[in-house]
């Protein structure tokens, strides 16, 4: 279809649209459009969206192409002063599906600047091990550089020296508080249910803020626009639903109504009884349910609005827990205007999300944490021949109510904060043959605390041969939230959050004006091709933390957080190799995490390794596809990490409460057990590894259905890594053991 609309009066044209594939109606990313015999030509966007502006008028021959699919050619007119919109459809060619990603990626890496960003897609993740029949973005996400994971049971993600209150993720544009469920083989992001997944370790774009550390942006699909499409799976660990299809179909083929559905609930804690009864005498005491909902109307033009809605649950009982539970549920608008006369395109989304986690203790009153959060962001994207201008506006209110103790293990009253932000941002990107540079600027305005932040960053490439890229992005970074984690608890699965408090102390007892956390980033790195297969990639890293609010550990000073500053620096290295039937992808990360501001004995600044500085990582992931069709496929997955800091138990004694009373008789009184620490995560724990394997078969029938079954085997040689120790009894419990694991899954 074209489209013409008059936007000046130059002798100049646009072209633009959107690709979609024939079959589903999704969005073809990263494709080639181009005019034949010229230089002017563009990729497709997330959205499948291209531009190709400032076009001379003329005649010119229009080629879109895309690995997997039958290339268009069409022949065009552009005249000056009209935007001429062409929508395509492309069918599937003869080409496999995966050779798309690997040209789109290799595009991309040559386009934009990309350093600290790993583009994570359905496909990838689906290579991993299929861990209880299900292979899941938290698991791929473990395998990265840079990525450092607390563990199989209660595991959290640290990436690149960042906590995870310091890590922003988001869904469809609505922000979700706790991304991870308690048994950390999942995450709460059906695999089946994405389109994309754009990970940031480090200097990422003024486009996001609000955080000093890192951005997980993840982007679900439209779901089927042609005919009801679904998928029913089973394992020992979950059962799985996913719907999708047309409501209403429109005038043209691409217009109309979808929706996606996807309910996964996990049966692990009355299976593991039956089935894994020799983990421990829980078995494994771990459920969750992940309800996701989403609908979509298309306009003939490409203009989209949605509305998506989550509900996750969590439940962990643990031995010396009780039961800690959260549910992260919300509801969020998107949507993407093509104004017919302008060039620019705009970007909008509404939303609302509510985390809420409890944790119940025989010893101890229940402790809770709520966040209730509004959200808005509108953006406008312009393309200028092969540049691009971006700029928008976000709104951020959210209203934090904590209870839980204090750094003197007493019982606090509910604490309740109100937080607002207001944030706007403009980031212009120059792409020339040699080079692509990125500069942005956000300015960020913490209402609550009257302050506002300018955060300049930059981002930078240069190719210096068609295979070998230099790369850098840096910044400012600021934030609000902080966690209300304490080192009380010996499993640290109560994730808390606040507003930065009222009351802020550094470490020799002054107050504090400036309450927000702070941090500057610096990031290099070089992307080598050795060949068509082969890419590595390497990425020195500096995270100065310059102000961090922390759990005050220590009595000498009367406050509950203090302030502290930090640092994280290291090398990731990373490198693939992707062929036809196998997939190799290994990497390496040396890295040292430090905080400085807990004062010692001496009344001097004392700087300690945090509980997750992992010195060394290495994972390695391997797929082979065999057999007729490659119905088969073998996958394998190994890490190794060296052991985590943690205090050391230097001594007990007879600890006496004293009442301040002189009619005291202690010499009657039985004392309670003190502990004498050791320095602050002076000691180590061994190193941890873990081998995951799985066999997969895909069985295609002739109506157009497919089942998969799948079997695997987690800690395939039964490695005893610890999951915590008790400080009193010295009783070891450890992570998971070796567990078999069976799935079946029928697409339809």
């Amino acid at each position: 279809m074209v489209q013409g609309a008059l936007y000046a009066q130059n002798n100049t044209g646009e072209i633009r649209g959107f690709l979609y594939s024939a079959e589903t109606g999704e969005p073809l990313l990263f494709s080639n459009v181009y005019l034949k015999g010229t230089q002017i030509g563009i990729a497709t966007d997330v959205n499948g969206f291209y531009s190709l502006t400032k076009v001379p008028a003329g005649d010119y021959t229009l080629m879109v192409t895309s690995i997997g699919f039958d290339t268009v050619k069409e022949s065009i007119t552009v005249r000056g002063g009209v935007i001429t919109t062409l929508n395509y459809n492309l069918k599937v060619g003869t080409q496999e599906i995966e050779a798309v990603e690997v040209f789109a990626e290799k595009i991309d890496r040559t386009k934009n600047v990309n350093v600290g960003v790993t583009k994570v897609t359905p496909r990838k993740i689906k290579l991993m091990p299929s861990i209880g029949g299900e292979p899941d973005l938290a698991q791929y996400l473990q395998t990265l550089p840079g990525v450092v994971f607390t563990g199989d049971q209660g595991g959290q993600l640290y990436i690149r020296g960042g906590s995870p209150v310091q890590n922003l993720t988001l869904l469809d544009g609505m922000m979700v508080y706790n991304p991870f469920h308690s048994i950390g083989l999942f995450s709460v992001f059906d695999t089946d249910l994405l389109r994309s997944v754009d990970v940031y370790t480090g200097g990422f774009k003024a486009d996001y803020g609000g955080r000093i550390s890192s951005v997980m942006d993840i982007r679900t699909r439209d779901g089927n626009k042609r005919k009801v499409k679904g998928k029913i799976s089973a394992n020992p660990f979950t059962g799985k639903l996913v719907l999708e299809g047309p409501i209403a179909r429109g005038a043209t083929e691409n217009s109309g109504m979808s929706f996606l559905f996807s309910q996964r609930t996990s049966y692990l804690n009355r299976t593991a009884p039956l089935l894994y009864s020799y983990v421990n005498d829980n078995g494994l005491p771990y459920s969750f349910s992940d309800t996701y909902g989403k609908v979509v109307l298309q306009a003939e033009s490409g203009s989209k609005a949605s509305v998506s809605a989550f509900n996750f649950v969590d439940n962990a009982n643990l031995d010396s827990l009780n039961n800690i539970s959260w549910t992260n549920r919300g509801i969020g608008g998107n949507f993407l205007l093509l104004p017919t006369s302008s060039s620019s395109v705009m970007t909008g989304h509404l939303g609302y999300s509510k985390y809420d986690i409890n944790i119940s203790q025989e010893s101890s009153s229940p402790r809770y944490s709520v966040v209730d959060n509004f959200n808005f962001n509108l953006d406008f994207t312009e393309n200028i021949a092969k540049n691009e201008l971006r700029y928008g506006v976000s709104f951020v209110a959210n209203t934090t109510d904590f209870q839980g103790f204090n750094n003197r293990g007493q019982f606090t009253p509910p604490l309740r904060e109100n937080n607002t932000e207001l944030a706007a941002y403009a980031r212009y990107k120059v792409a020339k043959t040699r080079y692509v540079l990125e500069p942005s600027i956000r300015f960020h305005y913490y209402a609550s605390l009257n302050n506002i932040r300018p955060e300049p960053r930059l981002g930078f490439k240069y190719n210096l041969t068609d295979k070998v890229r230099l790369k850098f992005a840096g910044g400012f970074f600021t934030q609000n939230l902080i966690a209300t984690r304490s080192d009380r608890d010996v499993v640290n699965l109560f994730a808390g959050f606040l507003s930065s408090p009222r009351i802020l102390i550094d470490e020799r007892g002054n107050r504090v004006r400036n309450k927000l956390q702070t941090a500057r980033h610096a990031l290099f790195g070089v992307e080598i091709d050795l060949n068509d297969y082969i890419e590595i990639d390497v990425e020195p890293y500096v995270k100065d933390f310059t102000q961090l609010v922390n759990v005050n550990r220590d009595y000498k000073i009367d406050a509950d957080y203090i302030v502290e500053t930090g640092l994280a620096q290291g090398v990731d290295i990373q490198f693939r190799y992707e062929r036809k039937t196998l997939y190799v992808q290994a990497g390496y990360s040396i890295g040292y995490v430090y905080r400085d501001g807990v004062t010692d004995n001496t009344g001097l600044i004392r700087r300690y390794p945090t509980n997750f500085d992992r010195r060394h990582n290495l994972n390695f992931l391997a797929a082979r596809k065999l057999g007729k069709n490659n119905s088969w496929e073998l996958s394998l997955r190994w890490n190794l990490g060296t052991g985590f800091p943690f205090t050391q138990t230097q001594a007990f004694f007879e600890e006496y409460q004293f009442s301040g009373n002189l009619d005291q008789d202690i010499t009657t009184q039985n004392g309670d057990l003190g502990i004498v620490y050791g320095p602050l995560n002076g000691g180590r724990l061994p190193a941890y590894h873990r081998l995951d394997i799985s066999v997969k078969k895909v069985i295609k029938f002739k109506n157009k259905t497919t089942m998969e079954i799948n079997g695997g085997l987690i800690n395939t040689y039964n490695r005893n890594n610890i999951f915590y120790v008790d400080r009193v009894t010295g009783l070891k419990t450890y992570q998971l053991p070796i567990i078999p694991s069976f799935g079946m899954s029928w697409s339809f």
